[in-house]
């Protein structure tokens, strides 16, 4: 899912990064989830939105939710970050 949400970013050319993230139940539920984050113009960002709610095909989307926020950094690429596990926390 990661490397096809990264594929996605290029073709609604979005930036900001994804990473699979485990140390966090109360959130993603005991099996974990994917978090990103999507930046670019609004109306890229909502197709990005759009595609990770589509999945990937061989993926299963479950539930989605958006969280606005200003930015606290600014990406130049979308990045596929280190996934987030027990060890981390």
């Amino acid at each position: 899912f990661r490397a096809w949400t990264k594929i996605q970013s290029k073709a609604t050319k979005t930036t900001g990064w994804v990473r699979n993230v485990y140390n966090k139940p109360d959130i993603f539920g005991p099996q974990g989830g994917v978090e990103v984050v999507v930046q670019g113009e609004k109306n890229a960002v909502e197709d990005m939105i759009d595609h990770i709610r589509e999945g990937s095909g061989i993926s299963r989307v479950e539930h989605v939710e958006v969280l606005y926020q200003e930015p606290k950094e600014i990406f130049e690429e979308f990045s596929i970050y280190k996934s987030e596990s027990f060890l981390h926390r």
